[in-house]
């Protein structure tokens, strides 16, 4: 009988653990904010396109990940979109295999990961798994508004 429980309790935990992941996955979340200017981090994004020049979504992918797809059709929709705004968003694609320092230096512990920021060069927002397309929108749309 002890088994039982203890394998009843093992798969309740389980199930918890799968519930909390599941439901984080895909959510916005916002950022602290961190200034850029003058670290490694800004020398890093600037090396694969987050200069400061506008807004932009980074997002980390690899060529075994399978649901890295559907975030490049979801990145490039909405930034497509948005493409005929003052401040038009950059789509940018990071291959974490070629790119481990930043991977590094932004703690991207899994694929797909996201990133959106601020036409400042600041992280604004961390999107850890698929986005929703029109929480991605509602993210940048204010970020891509002229000065």
């Amino acid at each position: 009988m002890i088994q039982v429980t203890i394998l009843a309790v093992v798969l309740l935990a389980a199930l918890a653990v799968g519930v909390l992941l599941r439901r984080r996955d895909g959510k916005i979340r916002a950022a602290d904010g961190i200034d850029l200017s003058h670290t490694a981090r800004a020398e890093l994004l600037a090396s694969v396109g987050v200069t400061g020049a506008g807004p932009a979504v980074l997002h980390f992918s690899a060529e075994w990940c399978g649901p890295c797809s559907a975030v490049r059709r979801v990145v490039a929709n909405v930034t497509g979109q948005l493409a005929g705004s003052p401040q038009p968003p950059q789509d940018i694609e990071v291959d974490i295999d070629a790119e481990p320092a930043l991977a590094r230096e932004l703690n991207v512990l899994s694929l797909p990961t996201t990133f959106v920021f601020d036409i400042a060069g600041r992280e604004r927002f961390r999107i850890s798994g698929v986005p929703k397309a029109t929480d991605l929108h509602s993210a940048l749309e204010p970020l891509t508004a002229a000065a």
